[in-house]
């Protein structure tokens, strides 16, 4: 299969007509999950679609090393070379690593302005062509407001879609993890920021995607994806 008949029966575009033909540029989606559930699968599986489409990554992670965030992206693009018999892979491969880059910060000792100054440092100094940005391991517990929002301005002002995963397998003790909507009720203080929320939940065999906000709509609603935790690739239902 040639990259640009990939790019258009990919999963994914289930997911960006289900939001009204994606993210958009200025708006910050959130993929939430219990720990281990699969978050980072599909962040990274957004990010390399993204990437396969000729857009520009900046993948920002806040764990303590980032070999496994380099191992993801090079496990979910040998899935979808294989099972889609994808031709000139390697040449594809090497484009898609020099569209990317990987950044390392600390949540502790470091701001949320420190953050965008390096970031923005990248994207003025290497990769001004920049498109995404995602963020893994970024604690939703321990932002202020104002962090946020100084994520949506920089959204905004660059012009770029921002992906973050949320991680509540912690136990709340002042209350459930979920509320009655089935929002993950760490990231209700920062809703009028956060345009996409969408949570993965484990059912039976596979991993399932649910939409709980869809830009001005709070409504969970059932996607037609889940996550093959086999393959760990986000697939049709």
């Amino acid at each position: 299969m040639v990259k640009t008949e990939l790019i258009k029966k990919s999963p994914l575009r289930k997911l960006d007509s289900s939001i009204h033909g994606g993210l958009g540029a200025g708006n910050i989606g959130v993929i939430a999950s219990r720990r281990g559930i699969g978050k980072t699968a599909c962040l990274v599986h957004i990010a390399t679609d993204k990437l396969m489409a000729g857009k520009y990554v900046i993948h920002v992670s806040y764990a303590k090393r980032v070999n496994h965030i380099i191992n993801w992206y090079e496990d979910i693009f040998k899935e979808i070379s294989l099972k889609r018999n994808l031709e000139n892979a390697m040449e594809i491969h090497n484009e898609l690593v020099h569209n990317r880059v990987i950044m390392n910060f600390s949540q502790r000792g470091t701001s949320v302005k420190q953050v965008i100054a390096g970031v923005t440092a990248m994207i003025e100094n290497a990769q001004s062509e920049t498109d995404v940005i995602v963020v893994d391991g970024f604690d939703f517990t321990k932002a202020e407001s104002s962090d946020i929002s100084t994520f949506k301005k920089f959204a905004v002002t660059k012009s770029i879609e921002l992906w973050f995963t949320d991680d509540y397998h912690r136990d709340d003790i002042d209350g459930p993890i979920l509320n009655e909507r089935g929002m993950p009720t760490n990231l209700v203080p920062f809703l009028e920021q956060i345009d996409i929320v969408i949570t993965l939940k484990a059912e039976k065999d596979y991993l399932h995607l649910y939409l709980t906000k869809d830009h001005d709509t709070i409504n969970t609603e059932d996607l037609p994806l889940k996550l093959d935790p086999k393959s760990l690739l986000i697939a049709d239902v």
